[in-house]
């Protein structure tokens, strides 16, 4: 691939970023159309980017000239969209108005939380002014018919901007500690472990085709138009369907109640649902066997337990979790994931021991830190092409350090201050793992990171004011994880390997993260002082505030010691962990691969299992009957499905700006 990154690749992918990141809150609050965004492989930046490759593959040939942007450069300004289009909307602003918010929205509703929380939260963090929030989510009078400058001046900024400054710290502190986690476990990871990365193997591939000058005889592939005439077909019958309902339908999604009871052994499957998403099947197809299998089978195996301990009498009820602030933490079998987390964590740096070490020893050693000479010694020569080997662990350090003190300034006791941040960043680092390794373009938390804290040692370790900060703090960046930034920083790291001046390629992301932060927060704010935030679709987003709010003040109100079901469940899981580690390495032709145990109780794997199986299925009887041969003719096949999926999802986004309705092609 043309590694060549350039000026206009840049700006174009700001001005595309900064677009999306306008429009996609725009696009889901008022027009309540398909959404752009959403999850690790969002709609609206693969259908633009797919449409740039076919454009500049075409203009290139009638032309006779090299394409105005190279495959490099064309993945750089997709991974800067997917930047925009996350922080613009579902990666951070959904929720954050709201949770800022709050306090002093719901001061009147009779909440008890709000008497409980409201003295103990740091007064900076909150606007203040129950005039600026009032008509922040009422809209200002008359704001649907002002114009933009009229609706930009009726914004009190002197009430938002010192708020926003105080979470920018935040906010840009965390995204600095995640680019410097990207930049030092990025070669490890692409260069070292080779990891497939399935869901940039698409655009990857596009990128390949396009420099090589074979764009448009790769998009001519018999297989690859069977897939986009399956998924065509698909969704344009689903599609006439939903608009006129005289048209059949092909069903997406087999609800299999009737087929499991509610009680006993498999009363674990009595919610069971199978969705047929071609996408995703394509994803789990590029994705290797082994993880594939693991996704699955560990989905069911996790059903399986449920019902197995109520046959045995040993079912815990959820009251025995006590409160949790985990998003999907229901029940106790599910905090196996804090457990495992940990553990997997402590295989990511094992896996990286050398090139940590090695990191580690330039360092110390300045000598070897512009590339050192040949045969100085075994750590003396890093690879130039990536880099300074030494600042992003300077950088960690610097920025761990800086939010620990932001979190001691706001009243965080000082051992929490400093251990929360760290387990944040744990959780993210394992996650972009599931999300980057596992190819799964949705992905949820189980557990929250405070709840491991919380387990272990119990809400004394937080203190009163600190319970309520971390439930506030955590909700801005690390619990709502659908469309997290870390993951896509390291997809980054494989496009960043790829490029030539790879160092601009982390200053597209260094400029994307500010301009989307700006750009995102003043948007959300046009849009609540014009409409009225109450009326701009934020029903989800309101509902799990509340309920983080709600679960703070239990908390503070009848604070808890370590939990001792949490303990157990977690170090079984640890345990579990360890074993399933110890097998994947030692033990030849183990079938089974840790990512999977990792995400067994996620609800994104409600959504995602059953395409993992027929991906693996298929993946499977492909390299069993035809070996790897065959495999490197069918795999086209599921790229047509990605693409298919994907343009027509885009197709019926469009179709959406027209009509009151939009035909969803991903299940929401």
């Amino acid at each position: 691939m043309n590694g060549r990154l350039r000026l206009r690749a840049l700006l174009t992918g700001l001005l595309m970023g900064l677009g999306l990141c306008v429009f996609t809150p725009y696009n889901s609050t008022i027009l309540h159309n398909a959404p752009m965004g959403g999850g690790h492989f969002p709609l609206a930046p693969f259908f633009i980017v797919t449409w740039m490759f076919v454009i500049d593959a075409f203009a290139s040939r009638l032309t006779k000239r090299p394409p105005f942007f190279s495959g490099v450069e064309l993945l750089v300004i997709w991974l800067m969209m997917v930047l925009f289009t996350a922080i613009g909307y579902a990666g951070l602003t959904e929720t954050f108005f709201v949770n800022i918010t709050a306090p002093e929205r719901f001061a009147k509703d009779a909440y008890r939380w709000t008497e409980v929380l409201t003295p103990l939260l740091p007064e900076s963090w909150f606007p203040g002014s129950v005039d600026a929030v009032t008509h922040f989510y009422n809209g200002l009078d008359g704001g649907r018919e002002m114009g933009f400058g009229s609706v930009l001046s009726g914004i009190p900024w002197s009430v938002w901007l010192p708020v926003l400054g105080v979470w920018s710290f935040f906010i840009l502190g965390s995204f600095f500690v995640m680019i410097c986690l990207m930049v030092l476990f990025g070669r490890q990871w692409v260069v070292n472990e080779r990891v497939l990365f399935p869901l940039v193997r698409v655009p990857m591939l596009m990128g390949e085709a396009l420099d090589q000058k074979q764009f448009l005889s790769w998009w001519g592939n018999k297989y690859l138009l069977v897939g986009l005439i399956i998924t065509g077909a698909l969704h344009l019958l689903n599609g006439l369907h939903f608009y006129y309902p005289s048209f059949p339908e092909l069903p997406t999604l087999v609800l299999a109640v009737s087929y499991f009871p509610k009680f006993g052994l498999f009363s674990g499957f009595y919610k069971l649902k199978l969705y047929l998403v071609p996408a995703f099947i394509g994803f789990a197809f590029l994705t290797t066997r082994q993880i594939s299998f693991s996704m699955w089978v560990f989905y069911l195996l996790s059903g399986l337990l449920f019902g197995l301990l109520y046959v045995l009498g040993w079912q815990l009820p959820e009251a025995a979790l006590g409160t949790t602030i985990g998003p999907d933490l229901a029940r106790p079998e599910g905090a196996q994931t804090i457990g495992s987390y940990l553990i997997f964590f402590v295989f990511l740096i094992w896996l990286a021991r050398y090139h940590l070490k090695e990191t580690f020893t330039c360092l110390i050693r300045p000598s070897c830190r512009s590339g050192g000479q040949p045969g100085q010694g075994k750590f003396d020569s890093i690879p130039g092409e990536w880099g300074p080997p030494v600042w992003p662990l300077w950088g960690l350090f610097v920025g761990l350090a800086f939010l620990s003190g932001w979190c001691w300034w706001f009243g965080l006791p000082f051992m929490s201050a400093v251990l929360l941040p760290i387990v944040f960043m744990i959780f993210m680092l394992v996650t972009s793992r599931i999300v980057c390794q596992g190819g799964l373009p949705y992905f949820t938390l189980t557990a929250a990171p405070s709840d491991s804290l919380m387990g272990l040692f119990g809400t004394g370790f937080f203190g009163t004011v600190g319970m309520a900060a971390t439930a506030v703090m955590q909700k801005v960046l690390f619990l709502d994880v659908r469309e997290a930034v870390a993951p896509t920083l390291f997809h980054g790291a494989k496009i960043h390997q790829e490029a030539k001046n790879r160092n601009l390629v982390l200053v597209a992301i260094g400029f994307s993260l500010v301009l989307a932060m700006i750009t995102a927060f003043v948007t959300m704010l046009y849009l609540g002082y014009k409409y009225g935030l109450r009326e701009l679709n934020l029903d989800w987003a309101t509902q799990t505030v509340l309920a983080n709010y709600e679960n703070a003040q239990r908390l503070v109100d009848q604070p808890v010691g370590p939990n001792n079901w949490i303990i157990t469940y977690a170090g079984f899981g640890a345990l579990a962990m360890g074993v399933l580690i110890f097998c994947y390495y030692k033990v030849p032709g183990w079938p089974l691969h840790p990512l999977g145990y990792l995400v067994a109780y996620s609800a994104g794997m409600k959504i995602l299992w059953f395409s993992f199986f027929v991906g693996w299925l298929c993946n499977h009887l492909v390299l069993h009957y035809g070996g790897t041969s065959l495999f490197n003719r069918v795999r086209f096949l599921f790229i047509g499905l990605v693409l298919g999926d994907f343009l027509m999802g885009g197709v019926f986004a469009v179709v959406g700006l027209f009509t009151d309705q939009s035909y969803n092609v991903f299940p929401l």
